[in-house]
């Protein structure tokens, strides 16, 4: 027996040494910080004395490039691909789904025997395999929408239970990770947390909002300046977290911003902010911190997010996966500051189905950036000569400007040969019986119509009023099987005694609408006047069975018979596997 006890604990040695091996990885992410967000960046309307002091401490990549735009941002850094390869191509409406077939970093860190957690806002598709756990993410707390209503004793996710919260939004985020990481301290984790802050509404405990208040800033960027603070103390809770344990010499720790600010503020000169192709939509802060292996300093070599999948596969020594992939591994610049990387043209689009030019794109090179906002609105800037962009010189480089925008359009045909479709909605998982397909991800016809007008996250229907009415929802039904489908609504006195029903093409289940449930929507709270949004409760509304065949599905809802002058609203539907 004592000889068994001197084996088991040889062994258990034995494995902490190979952990100890390999590195830990935080990666922190916040949602719309801008580069000027930041202190030490030459902002000195903004306190942020963690994040000025971690930059001291890491290799800061003074020209590191993301996405315009939120969901495509995520998928290119979780991919190593710009993000049109892979599925994603805006922000709502399942547009801004990741293919589930996508090898994402947690799922090569789950692979290389990491313990992967995620922890705040997901906005890559929120219903299995889509969403964190399909996509290689053990630990899930945060919500996988784009955007949140309350940050306030907020109701999130862990893992698939809907949990009650007490606290501001990033604290609440952060306890989550912080416990992560004490309960994964003896083995290798991947700790991935992507804060929701500064990205609206905008709210912020008066302490932080008051201080910015008073030198003079307006509402939008006192909240935000307020919220950034808060992210600040909060990053110095993981940071000194990691110091207590002793971790921190044997944990990469990364800092960066998904897309440039939401607003217009101080951004160092650069044109552009969220949305925009141009430099300032797109160039974030970027700190990589591995104390004792990286030697801190700055480099001007041109990288991005899609460089992160290889880099940390390199420098964690795990597999990388075996698909295509656009990005580099900066490991070899990070490792030794005599290297370079070779030289490279880095694409950025916006894709936007309802525009008249609907694919946006531009090229940025050491040098240049050409930019394109249609087929003959093409603007060349020198970057070096004219880093806010004020000139436009494709007259005076027409060659220079040909060359370029002959790489720009093929990059563009090569990550997007052919216009994007909306991803089918799953349902039928074992891993997720129970679906609730809110009304944003369906198409609405008739006199149907957002209440709060663009079918973001946590929108509703309004204008049931005829039976042309119709809300049509693309599924992808993973086996056959019987669902039970209850409908989110409400509905004025008036309209009780409707018969609503809901159909796949070929067989139909309805139900009379016999309560009345019509409260008045909230206003959502917001420092911003003009960013109040409505928001709703609903009641349910059992709509019966349908037998549905795996593949490709449709349902239809609509009202066979309505009473008064109006069903009522919708917010979605509830999906229910019963039985094969």
């Amino acid at each position: 027996m004592s000889l068994f006890i001197v084996f088991l604990a040889a062994v258990g040695l034995s494995l902490r040494a190979e952990a100890a091996k390999s590195p830990n990885v935080l990666l922190i992410m916040t949602d719309d910080q801008g580069w000027g967000d930041i202190h030490s960046h030459g902002n000195p309307d903004i306190d942020t004395p963690v994040l000025d002091e971690f930059a001291k401490e890491s290799i800061e990549l003074t020209r590191f490039y993301v996405s315009p735009v939120c969901a495509p941002t995520r998928a290119s850094l979780l991919t190593g691909k710009y993000y049109l390869r892979t599925g994603v191509s805006g922000v709502t409406q399942r547009y801004e789904v990741m293919r589930a077939e996508e090898t994402t970093l947690a799922e090569v860190f789950r692979d290389g025997k990491y313990r992967t957690g995620c922890f705040g806002k997901w906005h890559n598709g929120h219903h299995f395999p889509n969403d964190p756990h399909g996509q290689g993410f053990e630990e899930f707390f945060g919500f996988k929408h784009g955007h949140w209503n309350n940050y306030y004793n907020p109701i999130l996710l862990k893992n698939q239970e809907v949990v009650s919260t007490k606290g501001y939004i990033t604290d609440v985020i952060t306890d989550a990770a912080i416990d992560f990481i004490k309960q994964e301290k003896n083995q290798p984790f991947f700790c991935y947390v992507p804060y929701n802050a500064p990205h609206g509404p905008f709210q912020v405990p008066d302490r932080y909002f008051d201080k910015y208040r008073d030198k003079g800033l307006d509402e939008k960027t006192a909240a935000v300046y307020g919220m950034v603070e808060n992210i600040d103390e909060n990053v110095g809770r993981l940071l000194k977290t990691l110091s207590r344990l002793e971790l921190d010499k044997n944990t990469i720790v990364i800092f960066l911003t998904d897309n440039g600010p939401n607003g217009k503020r101080y951004n160092g000169g650069m044109k552009g902010r969220k949305g925009s192709i141009d430099e300032g939509g797109v160039r974030v802060p970027f700190y990589i911190r591995w104390k004792g292996t990286i030697e801190p300093g700055k480099r001007s070599d041109l990288a991005a997010h899609i460089d992160l999948l290889p880099t940390l596969a390199e420098l964690c020594s795990i597999e990388r996966p075996e698909d295509k992939i656009d990005g580099l591994s900066l490991a070899s610049i990070l490792l030794n500051k005599d290297q370079t990387l070779p030289e490279r043209a880095l694409l950025t689009s916006r894709y936007r189905p309802s525009s008249s030019f609907n694919l946006r794109g531009a090229l940025r090179t050491p040098q240049y950036r050409l930019v394109s906002e249609g087929k003959n609105n093409l603007a060349l800037y020198d970057m070096e000569a004219d880093p806010g962009q004020e000139k436009d010189i494709k007259k005076k480089l027409p060659e220079v400007t040909k060359q370029l925008n002959t790489q720009l359009q093929a990059m563009l045909k090569d990550v997007l040969p052919e216009p994007p479709t909306q991803a089918r909605i799953p349902i039928g998982y074992p891993e997720a019986p129970v679906v609730e397909i809110p009304v944003v991800e369906g198409n609405l016809e008739g006199h149907f119509e957002f209440v709060n007008g663009q079918g973001w996250a946590h929108d509703w229907a309004t204008g049931w009023h005829t039976r042309k009415d119709q809300i049509k929802w693309e599924l992808d039904v993973h086996r056959d099987g019987a669902y039970e489908i209850t409908l989110l609504y409400t509905a004025p006195p008036s309209a009780v005694g409707s018969v609503v029903e809901i159909t796949d093409g070929e067989h139909t289940t309805k139900a009379t609408l016999q309560k009345a449930y019509h409260p008045e929507p909230e206003v959502r709270k917001d420092r911003v006047p003009e960013e109040k949004r409505l928001m709703q409760t609903f009641k349910e509304l059992n709509l019966g069975n349908l037998y549905l065949l795996s593949g490709p599905q449709t349902l239809r809802l609509s009202a066979s018979t309505i009473k008064g002058n109006e069903v009522g609203d919708v917010g979605g539907i509830r999906i229910r596997f019963i039985a094969p």
